[in-house]
């Protein structure tokens, strides 16, 4: 019994940190993910600009628009176009 109370502190440490492993893991994993769907996002913008100027399209190739096109996808480059021309004005 004396050798259990002496080891249960150790026990509850190491789950604690194996927890917090875990939930470290998701989130990290979201976070490369969001950073390669920005990754994406910029080179989209990047061929855009290139061939988006006959089209009348102009987006700006900056990291806040890849990161909408990376976090929305497709509905967010439709986001991006109406703010262009909403922003655009007469």
């Amino acid at each position: 019994m004396d050798w259990l109370m002496g080891h249960l502190p150790l026990a509850v440490a190491g789950l604690m940190v194996l927890i917090a492993l875990l939930t470290v893991r998701r989130a990290v994993g979201k976070c490369l993910r969001l950073a390669a769907r920005t990754g994406a996002g910029l080179a989209v913008l990047a061929l855009l600009s290139q061939a988006g100027a006959p089209l009348g399209i102009h987006l700006g190739v900056n990291l806040l628009n890849a990161l909408v096109l990376g976090a929305l996808g497709v509905p967010g480059f439709g986001l991006l176009l109406m703010m262009n021309w909403a922003l655009a004005g007469p």
